[in-house]
């Protein structure tokens, strides 16, 4: 089965851009287009997209809005996003509220590719300069945040690295320094399918929604 793509973005010239890039691939399949994220909704339940890839400027109803209302109610619905800003705050905002990647506009065809594939299989796709960024954050929210030390301790046995197998440590160490699954896979000789299913398993011990909590909850607790 194809992986169906909805692509949301406001600018028609850029969404058949997208689509002729994508058109090809005889594993992709583009189910539909939205112009903006009001239509997103009505157009989830028309044509059942696998993966969203989504512009975060939009009249109407922004990216980052668009996310925050799916991600809880289509949990098998995954949303890419795909926008011209680099802000830290764009990244961390897509991060926290469930987008499943991350990628600029002035990206490759072979990274769009990848990360759409990626995506549909499970996985996270946040580039480097991405991780980068949503990690930088979390490590300075800790540092104006900490947590007192009485609880640290008492929380102390409650500690995500002790809930998780010694291998989901190593997968979960690499998370927290930015590495991508594909990189993770390579660095143990494991499949990226593999890492997806650990991640997926910390994150189920975690009970955490995405990455980036997950990160946060990592941080305080190493």
């Amino acid at each position: 089965m194809p992986i169906r793509i909805l692509v949301v973005d406001d600018h028609s010239v850029v969404r058949q851009g997208i689509i002729t890039l994508l058109e090809d691939e005889e594993d992709l399949l583009i189910a539909g287009e939205a112009a903006d994220g009001d239509e997103v909704w009505d157009m989830i339940e028309q044509v059942s997209p696998d993966v969203i890839l989504l512009d975060l400027t939009m009249p109407k109803m922004s990216g980052i809005e668009v996310i925050k209302q799916i991600a809880p109610a289509f949990s098998n619905v995954r949303t890419l996003v795909f926008s011209m800003h680099n802000n830290a705050d764009y990244m961390i905002s897509a991060a926290t509220s469930g987008a499943a990647g991350y990628l600029q506009k002035d990206t490759s065809r072979d990274e769009m590719l990848k990360a759409i594939r990626s995506i549909a299989k499970g996985e996270l796709y946040f580039p480097p300069y991405a991780s980068s960024v949503i990690i930088k954050n979390l490590l300075k929210q800790i540092a104006r945040n900490p947590e007192p030390k009485v609880e640290l301790e008492a929380d102390n046995d409650k500690s995500i690295w002790k809930m998780i197998t010694p291998r989901e440590q190593q997968i979960l160490k690499c998370l927290t320094e930015g590495m991508s699954s594909k990189d993770i896979a390579e660095k143990f000789d494991i499949s990226s399918n593999t890492v997806a299913n650990q991640r997926a398993s910390i994150m189920k011990k975690a009970n955490v929604k995405n990455t980036a909590e997950l990160i946060s909850l990592a941080l305080r607790g190493n």
